[in-house]
């Protein structure tokens, strides 16, 4: 189908952007990469009188990474997260995660600030950096905020960035010890049937500190505390795994739809978390 007609803006800075979305109101929405808004706009099941690109602005691109900290800027790819060496070893759960979305094609153009802005619960960088604590910075038309990622999602597509709000960079703390994400799904390019981020780090052969989330289980990411409080203490044998999914089964809520019945999702988040969190023990 085609969509109804609208207004293209191409700003080439934030202001600009920010001032056509205080200007327009409801009617305006900011496209990043264009995989979510355009599919929808084609089906007519979102009617956008102005659209903002936000492929020109610069500021809101690169990736920053310090002895401490990484910063990646909204209109970052998912392909220059797979390429970026000092990424690749400052958080390497990032290109293991990227490397699982979609196809090269997709991710040559789909950007992080998009997958994590949409709301979309089966995207898979939401739950991820929930896992990393990762802090989402939204500009508006009253100056900048940081959202935890967190607080950031209220429910299927609803988060807490406002309509003359844009989402420029996220950053989290280097993530230390092991890591691994895990996905389940029926074909290349499909979202997860069930996925799992898991980041542990070790002491003494048992773990130390453990940070557990889940994808496309409930209509929103689920950051499972349960799961990772069960790990530790423990050298993650069969009983503190079993002990992890027992509690993260807790936690979420799969809707049955075209990837399968209620039971079978939670049968495969129960098998990806145990595939993730011996990866993530074996890397720490």
């Amino acid at each position: 189908m085609i969509p109804p007609a609208f207004e293209y803006h191409r700003p080439t800075d934030l202001a600009s952007a920010i001032g056509i979305l205080t200007e327009h109101g409801d009617e305006a929405r900011v496209i990043a990469g264009g995989h979510s808004l355009i599919p929808m706009m084609k089906l007519r099941m979102a009617e956008i009188g102005h659209l903002v690109d936000l492929q020109s602005v610069a500021e809101l691109r690169g990736i920053t990474v310090t002895a401490d900290r990484v910063t990646i800027g909204a209109m970052t790819t998912q392909a220059e997260l797979i390429t970026h060496d000092g990424l690749a070893e400052a958080a390497p759960i990032l290109r293991e995660a990227a490397l699982q979305i979609a196809d090269p094609q997709v991710r040559y153009m789909g950007t992080v600030g998009g997958n994590v802005a949409n709301g979309d619960p089966g995207n898979d960088m939401p739950g991820l950096m929930q896992c990393l604590d990762a802090q989402f910075t939204l500009v508006g038309p009253d100056g900048s905020r940081d959202v935890a990622a967190r607080d950031f999602y209220h429910s299927a597509y609803a988060t807490e960035r406002a309509d003359d709000e844009i989402l420029t960079a996220i950053s989290f703390a280097r993530p230390k010890g092991g890591y691994a994400y895990e996905k389940q799904k029926r074909k290349i390019g499909d979202y997860a049937t069930a996925a799992a981020a898991v980041l542990i780090t070790k002491e003494g052969g048992k773990v130390a500190t453990a940070s557990v989330a889940m994808t496309n289980l409930s209509d929103t990411p689920i950051r499972s505390d349960a799961a990772a409080e069960a790990l530790v203490g423990t050298a993650c044998d069969d009983a503190a795994v079993k002990a992890a999914i027992a509690a993260m089964l807790g936690d979420i809520d799969p809707q049955q739809d075209n990837r399968g019945p209620i039971e079978f999702k939670r049968h495969v988040a129960g098998i990806i978390l145990a595939r993730a969190i011996a990866r993530a023990f074996s890397r720490a």
